[in-house]
């Protein structure tokens, strides 16, 4: 396939990003950057929010992953839908009755500008180390099928994940969240067709037919969804309730996810979004993961050799899904693939920029309260930040380039139970007790708990016994945040 053509697709696919950020940017000012105005349809919310959560982990890894793990990631995906419900009955009320920007702003009205802080911090780390994992992956695929094929010119990793991140620059600096309720919805669109239209080539290649295709996944051996060993990691109960942790955690305490949830016209309209969203993130998962069936499926068909570490001898299951569409499918099949995976692309950082500008301006620098700045100086100080962090996950990526060996999806969600357990703690102390803290204590704890997590799970459980942690790591690490806080209670009133 024509790297040529490859980068044509990927321009109109920009483009069209640009054109709806220069409509939806007019007359932008800090209440839009922020809140939208508090003007977002709940439906083009609740939609872009399928392309933020799913991103190129799920469009590649997940298919991957079924050859190893078959079905196992949906008892994680059914979890979340419990999550989600939280969510919507519990944190959604408490952050539009404070009629919150930032939701780290409830730990500062609840325990002091210490734990604010403290919350703010994790949510920077743990997304900027997410949203570096997932571009880490959807860049890599377009350097080694797009860029490394240009022999006339070699175009180097750092230099093609500089032009991703400036062109997600140039249509978030100025627009913020009313511009991101849109592009992602556009985005999510061309992720979910990508997956759908991938499916139909296959079954279309195979030559077999939708009902057969269906039935040949369900008496598929990948397709075994639920596993009941509870000494291992995908057992069903670890799986389900970690995913309701890792939902609230990763949505409900997240500040991306919540800012275009708050843009919405009202409590009522940001309820209705989470549920349907809830609903679509379920068949949309079960597709990914039928799609990762049918993959393997025709490699068996079609008698092709899987991508493989030469040095492990196991299959690079990462490479699975972008192996088989761009070089075995035809042109079409390619085209489609391109296209969804830079809606992943996209989608995995864009809003990332402005809720992670949020946070620094509001929690961390809080130049929202700076009576001394004038409007323009706050609008430049905001944008030197927009762009400091696109340079900050710049540099995560070249050393996620450098250190990773493992499935992306695994990385990603192995570093949610450290960065997001402390915040899973802190709210859980402020939502479900009347307990106060010794404010400047609080960041000690938080740092100290993730460190004794990884002791735990390193060097005491995983050697001393034959239990294997999976994604209830952030249970483990919130309630050892939980006990160290209650440990640094304050009896002022």
């Amino acid at each position: 396939m024509s790297p040529l053509l490859i980068v044509s697709c990927i321009g109109l696919y920009f483009g069209g990003l640009l054109l709806i950020a220069y409509l939806t940017s007019k007359n932008s000012t800090a209440e839009s950057y922020f809140s939208g105005n508090h003007a977002s349809p709940w439906y083009a919310v609740a939609f872009g929010m399928i392309g933020d959560s799913l991103s190129g982990v799920t469009y590649i890894s997940v298919p991957g992953k079924v050859g190893g793990a078959n079905f196992s990631y949906l008892q994680l995906v059914l979890g979340y839908f419990v999550g989600y419900f939280i969510i919507s009955k519990v944190l959604l009320p408490i952050y539009y009755k404070m009629n919150l920007v930032s939701i780290y702003t409830y730990l500062e009205t609840r325990f002091g500008k210490h734990t604010q802080k403290t919350g703010a911090f994790f949510f920077i780390l743990s997304r900027i180390l997410g949203a570096s994992g997932r571009l880490y992956l959807a860049a890599g695929v377009i350097q080694f099928f797009v860029f490394d094929q240009i022999k006339s010119v070699h175009v180097p990793f750092w230099l093609s994940v500089s032009v991703i991140l400036v062109l997600m620059l140039l249509y978030t600096y100025k627009g913020g969240i009313k511009t991101l309720v849109w592009t992602d919805t556009f985005q999510s669109l061309f992720l979910v067709l990508g997956v759908i239209i991938s499916i139909a080539v296959i079954i279309h290649k195979m030559d077999i037919g939708f009902g057969n295709a269906v039935s040949n996944i369900v008496s598929s051996d990948y397709s075994k969804t639920f596993f009941w060993d509870w000494h291992k990691s995908n057992f069903f109960v670890k799986e389900f309730i970690g995913g309701i942790f890792i939902a609230v955690a990763m949505t409900g305490l997240d500040q991306n996810m919540m800012q275009k949830n708050l843009s919405c016209k009202s409590l009522g309209d940001a309820q209705k979004n989470i549920f349907w969203f809830s609903i679509v993130m379920v068949i949309v998962n079960i597709f990914f993961l039928a799609l990762g069936v049918l993959l393997y499926q025709y490699y068996a068909h079609a008698a092709i050799d899987l991508p493989m570490n030469i040095e492990t001898g196991k299959v690079i299951t990462d490479k699975v899904f972008p192996n088989l569409a761009l070089n075995h499918l035809g042109m079409f099949a390619g085209l489609i693939f391109i296209i969804g995976l830079t809606a992943a692309t996209f989608s995995s950082a864009d809003s990332v920029l402005t809720t992670l500008t949020t946070s620094t301006y509001i929690d961390m620098l809080e130049y929202d309260r700076n009576t001394t700045l004038t409007d323009e100086q706050k609008s430049k100080r905001r944008t030197f930040i927009h762009i400091g962090f696109a340079v900050i996950l710049w540099f995560v990526i070249i050393v996620f380039d450098i250190l990773n060996q493992r499935a992306i999806i695994d990385t990603i969600l192995m570093l949610a139970g450290y960065t997001y357990g402390p915040l899973l703690g802190l709210f859980a102390i402020g939502l479900f007790t009347k307990h106060h803290l010794n404010d400047r204590l609080v960041p000690v704890v938080c740092v100290v708990a993730p460190i004794i997590t990884y002791i735990l799970a390193n060097y005491v459980i995983k050697t001393m016994t034959t239990y294997e942690i999976g994604n209830e790591l952030i249970i483990i690490n919130a309630g050892i945040t939980v006990l160290g806080l209650m440990l640094v209670k304050s009896k002022r009133n």
